[in-house]
């Protein structure tokens, strides 16, 4: 991958990383309710074409729910290998709907701090991880944001009337509960707490 400084413009620091061990819609249909209580905070990630692994402190690998070597992947169509969110969007959910909406509880492996709304404009051209330790950038490319689901959006709500849970999904549509990302890498990389994020400028 190449990419000249110049065209770069910085979004913020990664202030996050998890892994997903399982999934966090629990029980059956229609009572399906969300639970965060699965994503493990890490100090680093590794990305690969597949999906996201971690290492613990004992030496032992975790593998993200949404990698397809999962016993119980959540990726079977392959569209959400990685996720991102935004500090901003998650300030924005809690003036809405309260402090229980944590920086994270929403499951992307990497949460960049950034104020205010990013919207896939605004990431088109691609995130550029730079890693603190020096190299090349790491490019992921953003396929989609990620559409809310209806325990999440009562998860945020704290609600299950269909009304409250209606305008929670449109609140949390248009990327601000993150978006689905892809490594535009050959080989696997490593992500760190404190790397920093860019975007890629539009072209005038």
């Amino acid at each position: 991958m190449s990419s000249s400084e110049h065209d770069l413009r910085p979004l913020g620091r990664v202030v996050r990383l998890q892994i997903q061990r399982s999934k966090l819609k629990l029980g059956e249909k229609p009572n399906r309710w969300y639970d965060p209580a699965p994503l493990l905070p890490v100090n680093e990630l590794t990305l690969t074409p597949e999906g996201a692994l971690a290492r613990l402190t004992d030496g032992s690998m975790v593998v993200d729910v949404h990698h397809p070597a999962h016993p119980e992947t959540r990726n079977l169509d392959r569209t959400n290998d990685l996720s991102v969110g935004f500090t901003g969007h998650y300030a924005a959910m809690r003036e809405r709907y309260g402090g229980h909406l944590v920086d994270g509880c929403a499951g992307e492996n990497i949460l960049i701090e950034a104020t205010g709304r990013v919207t896939q404009a605004d990431i088109a051209g691609g995130l550029f991880i730079q890693p603190a330790q020096g190299g090349q950038p790491v490019r992921l490319q953003v396929v989609r944001h990620a559409p809310p689901c209806r325990e999440f959006s009562g998860y945020a709500s704290r609600s299950s009337a269909p009304a409250a849970i209606k305008d929670a999904l449109q609140f949390l549509d248009d990327g601000l509960r993150g978006f689905y990302c892809a490594l535009d890498e050959a080989a696997p990389v490593v992500v760190q707490l404190g790397d920093e994020v860019m975007a890629r400028v539009s072209p005038a």
